[in-house]
């Protein structure tokens, strides 16, 4: 696993335009990658706790 995978920063409020008609909007962006973010996350530590237990 790469140590490059960082969170992914919220969009800043005037990047929304909060119309409504943006497909995809920033935020719909933003939490696809947060949602692969947590899952690479998960990943990692289960790899550590594997790591430890194997120890």
């Amino acid at each position: 696993m790469s140590d490059s995978h960082k969170k992914p920063i919220a969009p800043a409020d005037d990047d929304c335009c909060g119309g409504g008609s943006c497909n995809p909007c920033v935020w719909d962006h933003y939490y696809a990658e947060l949602q692969k973010w947590r899952i690479e996350e998960a990943k990692r530590r289960e790899q550590v706790e594997a790591d430890k237990n194997s120890k």
